[in-house]
């Protein structure tokens, strides 16, 4: 579940969030991997940051624009660093 509300509508804010979540800024642990995906309930999609037994640590509504057009960027990782 998200309890987060705010809205990932942009590639450049994904870029962000994915770094964040490279560099520990969220203070997770054990984080193994992050994925696009979608909310069962509603359809709603969302990036997800994964633990090794791919529960969900943390996610973040993305716009469906975003969740399109970002696939590459999270399978390939941001480039900034």
């Amino acid at each position: 579940m998200i309890n987060d509300e705010r809205v990932i509508d942009n590639l450049e804010e994904l870029e962000e969030f994915l770094l964040a979540v490279e560099n520990g800024s969220f203070g997770l642990n054990n984080v193994a991997g992050v994925a696009l995906a979608t909310n069962n309930a509603d359809g709603r999609p969302f990036v997800a940051v994964l633990d090794d037994n791919h529960q969900l640590l943390l996610g973040r509504w993305v716009t469906q624009e975003v969740f399109e057009n970002g696939k590459e960027l999270v399978r390939r990782g941001p480039t900034k660093h």
